[in-house]
């Protein structure tokens, strides 16, 4: 087996040898199982999540702020069964 360097934080490298260690293994040892499960299901083993919310979510947000600035939150109901009559209404 051939030596690698990769770069690593100092600060990430020192927290992932802890945790690695509590899980009974070296940080080389946690790296080549990322490596193998990378290579077995041919993707990045686990989700990685856009952190910027998307655009629906942010006219949604728009929308909610406008609505709470001007008062107008929208139809409101007395009961679940008076929404679900005037839903079934409006589908026609």
């Amino acid at each position: 087996m051939s030596a690698t360097t990769i770069n690593i934080d100092d600060t990430t490298k020192k927290e992932a040898q802890e945790l690695f260690k509590d899980l009974g293994m070296n940080l080389t040892t946690a790296i080549n199982i990322f490596l193998k499960q990378a290579i077995k299901e041919q993707k990045i083993p686990f989700e990685i999540r856009n952190p910027r919310p998307r655009q629906e979510l942010l006219a949604a947000i728009k929308e909610a702020e406008e609505m709470e600035r001007t008062g107008n939150m929208g139809k409101g109901y007395s009961s679940a069964k008076e929404m679900i009559e005037d839903i079934l209404e409006n589908e026609e």
